[in-house]
């Protein structure tokens, strides 16, 4: 894509995210009227109960998505870089599972735990999966294979969601960690906002430093290394950078997957499209979670499931093409 081209797709995106959010303020699981939406935003009294529903539910709530959706998004596509694998996010890694396997331990073990606690966690069991992950495809090996890499992420992704279920049936835990694990973004307040707003903030701002190296890590470790890029500290930071994403996007709404499958070369380009992507796709699947079946909800992570696993089916097909 061009920088022409580019700069349409984030301005166009940012207006679509922005007219999103609206939809998302307007519309939920219980109908409040348009007037009072827009006296809560511009004139809030915090005796009526509406304006309090907009304020501490609808208005955190739709900064989460952006947040959350921006944080998956630029993780998977950071992950898409480094490892030279185009069908690579933090779900398909391991990494939302070990966030999510963590996360079960302290639901079952510490229900008392406070929110940086379990942030906390979430940071662990991503750094864990990733950990093995990794681990087990270098293990003396010099390069990275990027099929053996999705291989060895689903089982690991797999063999963390069959501990954290065992968990879940011993400590009679299922029907929370079962929502949870379906993702959703009900959950988010103002005080868990402020809590891990700062590290998917800061995080996101370090994705958008290190881009070149993205770029140049996807030529391949023999190319960057001849570029002057120092792969091994480069490798590392980016995968910090994913850490804190996945694991401060998991502790806000779950162990969501597919949301990073976006394909691209230059990653300069390719990373604020994430931020902007992630952003719109959380913003529009959450709005349609709230009013599918209002007044209930549809667990978010079943929509993402609904449009990524054809998304991820075509780019697996397209990418097999390629190689024949």
């Amino acid at each position: 894509m061009s920088r022409l081209g580019t700069s349409v797709f984030l301005i166009g995106g940012v207006i679509a995210v922005a007219l999103t959010a609206g939809l998302s303020l307007f519309f939920g699981s219980t109908p409040i009227p348009p007037d009072q939406v827009l006296g809560a935003l511009f004139s809030p009294d915090l005796a009526n109960q509406e304006h309090v529903a907009i304020l501490e539910l609808r208005g955190p709530r739709t900064a989460g998505c952006i947040l959350v959706g921006a944080a998956f998004a630029v993780a998977g596509a950071i992950m898409q870089g480094v490892t030279r694998n185009p069908l690579a996010d933090s779900g398909l890694l391991g990494i939302n599972a070990g966030a999510a396997f963590a996360l079960a331990l302290c639901l079952a073990l510490l229900p008392g735990m406070s929110f940086a606690g379990v942030v906390g966690c979430s940071f662990v069991g991503a750094a864990f999966a990733l950990a093995v992950v990794f681990g087990a495809v270098s293990f003396r090996r010099r390069n990275v294979d990027p099929v053996l890499l999705v291989l060895a992420g689903c089982a690991v992704g797999l063999f963390l969601t069959a501990l954290a279920q065992d968990v879940a049936i011993f400590f009679n835990i299922g029907y929370s960690l079962t929502f949870w694990t379906a993702g959703g973004v009900a959950g988010i307040r103002a005080d868990t906002l402020a809590m891990t707003a700062p590290f998917i903030v800061a995080a996101l701002a370090a994705s958008w430093v290190l881009a070149r190296r993205v770029t140049v890590l996807s030529l391949g470790e023999e190319a960057a290394s001849g570029l002057g890029v120092n792969v091994g500290k480069s490798r590392t930071l980016c995968l910090l950078v994913v850490l804190v994403l996945a694991g401060a996007a998991v502790a806000l709404a779950g162990p969501v997957a597919f949301v990073g499958l976006m394909v691209g070369s230059d990653y300069r380009a390719v990373i604020p499209a994430s931020m902007v992507g992630g952003a719109l796709f959380m913003l529009l699947a959450d709005v349609l979670a709230r009013t599918l079946i209002a007044p209930s909800e549809v667990p978010i992570g079943i929509i993402f499931a609904i449009v990524g696993v054809p998304f991820f089916i075509w780019c697996a097909r397209r990418e097999a093409t390629g190689l024949d």
